[in-house]
């Protein structure tokens, strides 16, 4: 058994985060479970810092770094913001309606990161994704056929990935 934390980084201005994204990634590090064997990013700035404020918080370290996992973040990000405007909402389902190429098409592409986020974890290890919505939740419908509701700054869901098949559980 393998597992992703995949969180949406926090508060944001542009590509930064606020100084209440960085105090709320910090605080969300202190309830963090721990114990990753990788950190990964989006290789956005505001996702890098969301994660790096988020490590600050748990103060334990990871041996496998924190990397980048480019794979992790739309080709097409124009594309999406187009489609949110159109569906006015950002949940799948709205999206799907307002650009389905998009979604199918992206929510592949996107999985493929998570794909490689998995060769890296050691079998019964974590990982720690920061990432971006609604391309996190295209990500997990491409991997596991889930559709999970739009996540708000610093939430997240838990995908495990065993012999069965995969699973998705929200972070309370």
């Amino acid at each position: 058994m393998k597992s992703i934390e995949l969180r949406r980084h926090t508060a944001n201005e542009g590509d930064r985060l606020t100084d209440e994204g960085a105090a709320a990634a910090v605080q969300i590090g202190t309830a963090l479970v721990g114990d990753y064997a990788v950190a990964v990013s989006t290789g956005a700035q505001r996702a890098t810092q969301t994660l790096g404020c988020m490590l600050a918080g748990l103060g334990q370290p990871v041996p496998g770094g924190v990397v980048v996992v480019e794979q992790l973040r739309s080709q097409v990000e124009d594309r999406w913001r187009a489609a949110y405007r159109a569906a006015g909402a950002g949940d799948l389902a709205s999206l799907r309606a307002a650009d389905p190429d998009l979604v199918e098409e992206d929510a592949a592409a996107l999985a493929s990161g998570l794909r490689a986020v998995l060769a890296m974890v050691p079998d019964g290890g974590r990982a720690l994704v920061v990432g971006h919505s609604p391309t996190n939740e295209a990500a997990i419908f491409g991997l596991t056929g889930v559709v999970v509701a739009p996540l708000g700054k610093g939430e997240g869901v838990v995908v495990t990935a065993d012999s069965d098949g995969f699973a998705v559980t929200p972070i309370d």
